[in-house]
C-alpha cells in the first residue's frame, strides 16, 4: 500500500527496523568509514589545546547547516559578527551563531549527563529559533518540494504520538546492541527527521544530533566533523534517500549514503586540521623571526588561530597582555603582514587573512 503524503505517518515504525540493515555492503562500508574516522579521533589527541580549533571548524559546519535550510551567509560577516558579538548582525548570520550555540550547549550536557534525550533535544532546539517552543502540538506541518510546491511526506500528528516515537528512538540510541554504532546513527538520523517532531529547525537540530551521538560513542573527542558538508553537495540525494526509506523501506541505499558522508567529512576534516596545523606552526616561525621576542608566546599564537579575526579584548582575556599592550602587540603583526586590519563599527579587528582563507577554500 502507498503511502500518502498528505496523510499524517502516524504509523511510522519504530526502531530498530524489522529487517537486517547491516548487509555486506554496509559492513564493507562501515568499517571503511571507521578506520577514517578513528584517524581524525587520533588526530585531534595530538594537539596540545583542542579548543583552539574547534569555533573555526563548528562555524563552518553551522554554515554548512544552516545552508542547507537555505539561511545564507558568508564567511566574512559570520567571523566578523562571532569576533564583535554586538552590534548590528544580519538574521541569517545570527541563526548560524545560533546553531553553534546550540552544539556547544548539548556538547556540555552531554558531557555532563552522556544521555540523548527529548529534553536535550529541545533545549537545542529553543536554542536555535530562540524562543520556547517544544513538542509539535497542532496539526498542518507538511515536508514540500521547494521546487514544485508538492507536499512529499507529512511527519506524525499529535503530541502524544510523536513522544512515543522520541521515547523509542530513546531506547534505541541507548541500548546496548552490537549494531555498528555508524549504521545505527543512519538509523537515527531517519528516524528523527522522520518523526520532526518540532515545527521548526528539525534539520538542524538532527545534524547536531549526528555528532553529539559520535562523540557519545567516543567515534570523536570533540563535535568536530563537518558532516553537513557531504548533505549539502548531494542535498537532493539525501532527501530522496530518506523518502526511499519512508516510501519502500529502502535501508541499504541510505545507509551508504550516510556512511559515504561520514567518510568523506572525516576525511576532509582531518585534511584541513593539518593544513592549520601548518599554517599555525608556519606562522608561529615568522612572529619568532620579525618580532620582538617579547611578543612570542604559544597562548598568542593559539588566539591568533581561535577563529579568523582577533581583537585587543581577546589578548587582554586570554591574560597575554593589558589592554595598551596588547594594542601594541596586534599593530606589530600587522606591520609584519600576518594580521591585517579591519574596522568593524566603532571597533577594530584584526584579520588572520592566511586562515580565512584556508576556511574559506573547499
Amino acid at each position: 500500500m502507498r503511502l500518502d503524503p498528505l496523510k499524517p505517518f502516524n504509523e511510522l515504525p519504530l526502531l530498530p527496523p524489522g529487517k537486517e540493515v547491516e548487509t555486506r555492503p554496509v559492513l564493507k562500508k562501515a568499517i571503511t568509514a571507521n578506520r577514517v574516522l578513528a584517524e581524525l579521533k587520533g588526530l585531534g589527541l595530538t594537539i596540545p589545546n583542542q579548543a583552539m580549533l574547534i569555533d573555526s571548524l563548528i562555524l563552518q559546519e553551522a554554515k554548512a547547516s544552516s545552508e542547507i535550510e537555505n539561511i545564507i551567509t558568508t564567511n566574512d560577516a559570520l567571523y566578523r559578527a562571532f569576533a564583535v558579538a554586538a552590534g548590528k548582525i544580519d538574521p541569517a548570520t545570527k541563526e548560524v551563531l545560533r546553531y553553534r550555540e546550540a552544539l556547544w550547549e548539548g556538547y556540555r550536557l552531554l558531557k555532563q549527563d552522556n544521555l540523548l534525550t527529548t529534553n536535550l533535544f529541545i533545549r537545542l532546539v529553543q536554542i536555535i529559533k530562540q524562543n520556547q517552543a517544544g513538542i509539535r502540538k497542532t496539526p498542518g506541518t507538511k515536508i514540500i518540494n521547494d521546487a514544485t510546491g508538492e507536499v512529499v511526506y507529512t511527519p506524525p500528528e499529535g503530541e502524544n504520538v510523536i513522544r512515543e516515537k522520541l521515547k523509542n528512538l530513546e531506547a534505541f540510541i541507548h541500548a546496548e546492541d552490537e549494531m555498528d554504532p555508524l549504521v545505527k546513527l543512519a538509523l537515527i538520523h531517519y528516524q528523527f527527521e522522520a518523526i520532526h517532531p518540532f515545527s521548526d529547525g528539525n534539520g538542524r537540530t538532527g545534524r547536531i544530533i549526528n555528532i553529539l551521538f559520535l562523540v557519545q560513542q567516543g567515534l570523536l573527542e570533540l563535535p568536530v566533523l563537518y558532516l553537513s558538508k557531504a548533505i549539502i553537495e548531494r542535498k537532493s540525494e539525501y532527501y530522496r534517500l530518506l523518502r526511499e526509506v519512508t516510501e519502500n523501506g529502502q535501508w541499504e541505499p541510505w545507509i551508504l549514503f550516510m556512511l559515504q558522508a561520514i567518510e568523506e567529512t572525516a576525511d576532509f576534516t582531518r585534511r584541513r586540521i593539518l593544513a592549520i596545523r601548518e599554517l599555525m606552526d608556519e606562522v608561529e616561525e615568522e612572529v619568532k623571526k620579525k618580532l620582538p621576542k617579547r611578543i612570542y608566546s604559544k597562548e598568542l599564537i593559539e588566539i591568533l588561530f581561535r577563529q579568523p579575526y582577533c581583537k585587543i579584548a581577546f589578548l587582554v582575556k586570554a591574560g597575554i597582555a593589558s589592554r595598551n599592550i596588547a594594542a601594541g602587540y596586534l599593530k606589530e603583526l600587522v606591520k609584519a603582514g600576518i594580521l591585517k586590519p579591519h574596522k568593524a563599527g566603532n571597533e577594530m579587528l584584526y584579520l588572520n587573512w592566511r586562515l580565512f582563507e584556508l576556511l574559506s577554500s573547499g
